[in-house]
């Protein structure tokens, strides 16, 4: 670990559980690009990226390896994948951080582990073969890697995946979308389903987030060109997005895209640190319905 860079104790603990990255190059004065998110960090040594998970340790990125923070069967329509083997069981995986920091995050126990000190959930030490093996004993046809923002932890998945493929499984990533080509170059081979969050269609509203919107609006492009299967989600929430205009921006950019891409509209409920919106309305979905 590098000295210079203090860690909270569950830090060091994720710490033990790295591996040099794949998706970076080396800078001068041993600073480090990283390519795993939108955000492309320049992480000077001895410091994190803003994913707080991928760190710079003398010239070298280190990346997350070889746990679970979370692990669940669930039918694949949860994720939600309503068009891809319906009726099918996946096995969700999910390690700790995230390159966002929404208010109103349903997953904040493991995505705002470092950032929130009453987040987190203890790492369950795991190897690719093990969690291939869980997904067969379970029947499960698909491996998704979700819970915490799987692009910044790209490389574990794609260790996992090349397992899972042997054994025939099929694999997908439930993510907030905020990528980059080298990302979506890097898992094209191995990912088959891939579930983006578009929470809105406004800059400013994505920057209260930590991101902004082109990178995940290049990621929908970037997904489609790559005839990985895609599915949209956004998750209307009162007074922050779910206003008729952009509402209709929404689904007018993703029919521009392609006009078979399935868009989830689904309701928000109070959570984590956005409790004064109030739970979203039937009546705002069936609209945002009527606008498609």
């Amino acid at each position: 670990m590098p000295a210079t860079q203090p860690r909270s104790s569950l830090g060091e603990l994720l710490a033990r559980r790295t591996v040099e990255g794949e998706l970076y190059e080396k800078l001068e004065n041993k600073a480090v690009r990283c390519f795993s998110c939108g955000h492309r960090c320049k992480i000077l040594n001895g410091l994190n990226g803003i994913c707080k998970v991928r760190y710079n340790e003398d010239g070298m990125l280190k990346v997350p390896r070889g746990y679970a923070a979370a692990l669940q069967v669930d039918p694949i329509e949860k994720k939600p994948f309503f068009h891809a083997y319906p009726g099918a069981l996946a096995l969700s995986f999910g390690m700790l951080g995230c390159d966002y920091h929404c208010g109103y995050c349903q997953n904040w126990v493991t995505s705002q582990a470092l950032r929130d000190p009453v987040a987190g959930a203890p790492p369950t030490d795991l190897e690719p073969a093990d969690i291939t093996r869980l997904a067969k004993r379970h029947g499960a046809k698909v491996i998704t890697s979700t819970y915490n923002e799987p692009l910044i932890t790209s490389e574990w998945a794609v260790e996992i995946f090349r397992e899972a493929k042997k054994e025939g499984l099929v694999c997908s990533y439930v993510s907030n979308g905020n990528g980059t080509p080298e990302v979506l170059d890097y898992i094209e081979p191995y990912v088959d389903l891939y579930k983006v969050d578009l929470k809105g269609f406004s800059d400013r509203h994505y920057r209260d987030l930590g991101g902004t919107l082109q990178p995940v609006l290049d990621t929908i492009r970037g997904l489609k060109q790559r005839k990985i299967w895609l599915e949209v989600v956004t998750l209307v929430v009162p007074g922050f997005n779910d206003s008729e205009e952009e509402l209709t921006q929404i689904a007018e950019f993703l029919a521009g895209v392609d006009l078979d891409i399935p868009w989830h509209i689904t309701a928000f409920h109070e959570d984590y640190k956005m409790t004064g919106n109030g739970n979203t309305p039937a009546r705002t979905l069936l609209h945002a319905y009527e606008i498609v």
